[in-house]
């Protein structure tokens, strides 16, 4: 078994492993300018886990090659519409219209559980529960890996926990986003989220919301939703939560998503004056500020210390967001403005924290070989693994080749 690492390693975004000729994710760093991962490589086949940009946003880049292309239905219509939505907002990727067309003829849904064959391995994907139809990818060949993807080992309102019952694996590639963080309480997370939102609003200022269109704003609309808050949505968002509210299977009550949809208010481009007239609450891409209606929004409030802006998830070095939390400063339109509203940070993670990764790694512990990928801290990650069990855990880097026998 070859293995290359070609993004991803040692740090978050652009995710890209090859397996002999088969390759795991293909995915861009979204940053101030975009990274991709490192070139070179023929796949015969693509294995994509889920529809995020850092794991699928450049696998259209491939289709001279025509490789086999799986993923889960729901994975496939969401990077389809990613991927319509980068050649609109990003200047110079690697791809245009018609390979996106073409990746979507090259794409064999495949779901749960359900075996398929790839190049010299049988394969499976396994329920990842970070964001609907995202996997685990399980490959029995020579040898037995499993590459986890982005995991999440506990349950949100919008999904359950991971399917970690996995079969024994000779080789464990898994995330390391959150190693050494623990995440906070669910309900008491969310009580202080719909309290800080309750006040602001009572302060008669406005609530902004950045949250990634897939997954992240469907779940916040379900909070909002069950504490009895009105709430509009703008942004790619809408068309997310339309396509995900048509696969059930990959959801947790459907009925409850539904609800909160139909009771959030959708925001079309030429009422975005009016909605601020008033106190309101807006959920609106993008989530780590480097694009969408947020930045209009921003701009209009961020000198009103009566308003708020709530983020919701990781942000990724080298993004507005980033720069938000660390800086209190935001670029628009290649201005920077200080953020004189008030500004929170809220843990609602869809990836496992320390304890569910080591839940993971203590399922596998019997793997010949551990490599700790995606995330700030892969190396610590790696050493833990060894000094706790005592196999062989590498962080790979970037470029790395390695051969297993």
């Amino acid at each position: 078994m070859r293995l290359r690492f070609l993004g991803g390693c040692k740090e978050v975004g652009r995710s890209a492993i090859l397996i002999d000729e088969i390759l795991l994710d293909y995915g861009i760093k979204v940053s101030n300018p975009p990274s991709y991962p490192l070139n070179g490589l023929r796949p015969s086949s693509v294995i994509v886990s889920h529809a995020h940009l850092d794991h699928s946003g450049v696998v259209a880049n491939l289709m001279d090659l025509k490789p086999n292309v799986f993923m889960t239905p729901v994975t496939r219509d969401l990077s389809l519409l990613l991927a319509k939505d980068s050649l609109k907002i990003t200047q110079g990727l690697p791809f245009g219209p018609e390979d996106v067309q073409l990746l979507m003829q090259q794409v064999q849904p495949t779901t749960y559980r359900e075996e398929f064959q790839v190049k010299g391995y049988s394969a499976q994907l396994f329920d990842a529960g970070h964001i609907p139809g995202s996997s685990s990818i399980y490959l029995d060949g020579e040898k037995r890996l499993l590459y986890t993807g982005d995991v999440n080992t506990m349950d949100t309102r919008l999904l359950n926990e991971a399917d970690v019952k996995y079969p024994d694996v000779d080789v464990l590639i898994v995330e390391s986003t959150y190693f050494g963080r623990s995440h906070p309480n669910r309900k008491e997370l969310e009580k202080q989220f719909v309290d800080s939102i309750t006040q602001t609003l009572d302060d008669g200022g406005s609530a902004i919301i950045p949250c990634f269109a897939i997954s992240r704003t469907q779940e916040i609309l379900m909070i909002l939703d069950a504490y009895g808050l009105r709430s509009y949505i703008d942004g790619m968002g809408i068309d997310a939560s339309q396509i995900i509210e048509r696969y059930p299977m990959y959801l947790k009550n459907v009925d409850k998503l539904r609800n909160a949809l139909d009771n959030a208010m959708v925001i079309e481009p030429n009422q975005r004056s009016s909605v601020l007239k008033e106190p309101s609450v807006i959920v609106t891409t993008a989530g780590m500020l480097n694009g969408g209606p947020v930045l209009y929004y921003l701009a209009k409030i961020y000198d009103d210390p009566k308003s708020k802006v709530l983020l919701t998830g990781y942000q990724i070095e080298g993004t507005n967001g980033r720069d938000a939390l660390e800086r209190r400063c935001i670029n628009i339109n290649g201005k920077m403005l200080p953020l004189n509203m008030e500004l929170e940070y809220y843990d609602f993670s869809a990836h496992a924290d320390d304890a569910g990764l080591k839940t993971i790694v203590r399922r596998c512990k019997n793997a010949e070989v551990i490599f700790a990928v995606h995330g700030d801290d892969t190396v610590g990650f790696a050493q833990w693994i060894q000094d706790n069990y005592g196999c062989n855990a590498i962080a790979p880097k970037n470029g790395d080749e390695i051969m297993l026998d």
